[in-house]
């Protein structure tokens, strides 16, 4: 348990603090994975959306995972960077390729499954992890203006009912807060509770409505087919499948089960750190990226045998990008416009690729301030169309309280949604 989590649960309840504790303490001892006061998340129907934010902290370098080989200036700018030995990069329409380890990627794109966002990237032009990150997650259009994240007012503003998210990780990012209706989970190495411990809470608190539902919410999301049956949802039990070896694989592929189900959450956000690649980024980020193609792999696997990823949109995006040129160390430092992912069964690609980019040209003179791509596109205009058709936002709503200061952004070329529109 956070404190992020302790300050949801007081907005979301008055139930006193001796007593919570009493719950909190009894579920951790028994290695419960998640526990949450949070609104009730109505049955969802099969056509209702989903929607996954994958934050990638540390500044991913987007010319190396959406490399420019058709730009006059990629070869001689990103040196050795702009060949990966024995290994083609993956072609994309335009000058634009994608990195071979993102082969699953790239089998999507070519299905007309994922729409490519590059030259994207946000208001803050500075080169600080930290205010880029809030910048990222707040929404806002500078660091620290916004105290709470763009999906979690979403979640508050939304005109889908009983919507609810789930952070997959030990604490809610700051992009989910700004709603009572979000849960975390995180696998726990504890010993499982017994069975004897769990039915006397659930005695405990079966006449008090908001602990005994906070109760049956983490025994239903940690899998438990009593609770599920109990509860009326879920009844049909988490998808099966292996694990796969790396825990962000494991949480993605949970992130699906969890949407999958007719009670569970409607919006997920997982973490992947590890971006920053100062020195030796050949190798480092060719792991990175074949460990993002894997995790949006399970997670869409996931999606797709619980049903729910026809109605998905999954958004990976990066708080900068780096500069244009390799240092010292094999490395690059830090830039400002970088790549971005729309992916999903929801999402209007194209059969063979889609880009969603005004290349600005990777000339020093076509670079910001000489060094980095220049951002053509900011992402909050990505995210507008995508929250108001998928999410049902207002206009209002994003102007006001979701994106603000985001209402004058102009709108993106085409169509994002099947069958959607656009603000």
């Amino acid at each position: 348990m956070t404190t992020d989590r302790r300050s949801h649960r007081q907005a979301a309840s008055p139930i006193n603090a001796p007593r919570r504790r009493l719950l909190a303490a009894g579920l951790a001892a028994g290695a419960w994975p998640m526990l949450s006061l949070a609104a009730t998340t109505t049955a969802a129907r099969p056509d209702d959306p989903r929607f996954v934010f994958v934050i990638l902290r540390g500044g991913m370098d987007g010319l190396s995972a959406v490399p420019a080989p058709g730009d006059p200036a990629f070869a001689a700018a990103r040196g050795t960077l702009a060949e990966v030995p024995g290994s083609p990069a993956l072609p994309l329409p335009g000058p634009l390729a994608l990195h071979p380890a993102l082969a699953q990627l790239h089998g999507l794109v070519l299905a007309g499954e994922v729409v490519v966002v590059h030259a994207a990237g946000l208001p803050y032009r500075e080169r600080s992890h930290f205010d880029a990150q809030q910048v990222l997650e707040s929404g806002g259009s500078r660091p620290y203006e916004l105290t709470d994240g763009w999906l979690g007012r979403a979640l508050r503003s939304s005109g889908v009912p009983g919507i609810g998210g789930l952070a997959l990780g030990a604490s809610v990012p700051l992009v989910l807060r700004g709603s009572e209706g979000v849960d975390s989970w995180a696998p726990s190495t504890l010993a499982e509770p017994p069975p004897d411990l769990l039915n006397r809470l659930q005695q405990l608190y079966g006449d008090d409505a908001a602990l005994g539902q906070a109760l049956q919410r983490a025994r239903m999301l940690h899998g438990e087919p009593a609770a599920m049956t109990a509860g009326g949802g879920m009844a049909g039990g988490m998808t099966g499948g292996t694990t796969p070896p790396r825990a962000t694989v494991a949480l993605a592929q949970r992130a699906g089960e969890f949407l999958s189900q007719p009670s569970g959450p409607r919006v997920a956000v997982l973490d992947i750190g590890g971006w920053d690649t100062h020195a030796a980024q050949a190798r480092i980020l060719a792991s990175q990226l074949s460990l993002l193609d894997d995790t949006l792999a399970a997670l869409r696997q996931s999606l797709v045998a619980g049903g729910a990823w026809p109605h998905t949109v999954v958004v990976v995006a990066t708080e900068f990008g780096r500069q244009v040129t390799i240092n010292g160390t094999g490395g690059t430092d830090h830039g400002s416009g970088g790549a971005a992912f729309l992916l999903g069964g929801a999402v209007q690609g194209r059969p063979g690729g889609r880009v969603l980019a005004d290349w600005p040209g990777l000339a020093e003179t076509q670079r910001y301030e000489g060094r980095d791509l220049r951002i053509t596109t900011d992402l909050r205009s990505v995210l507008r169309p995508l929250l108001a058709e998928h999410l049902k936002i207002s206009t209002a709503a994003l102007d006001r309280q979701v994106l603000p200061g985001s209402g004058g952004l102009a709108r993106v070329q085409g169509e994002l949604l099947r069958g959607g529109g656009g603000v």
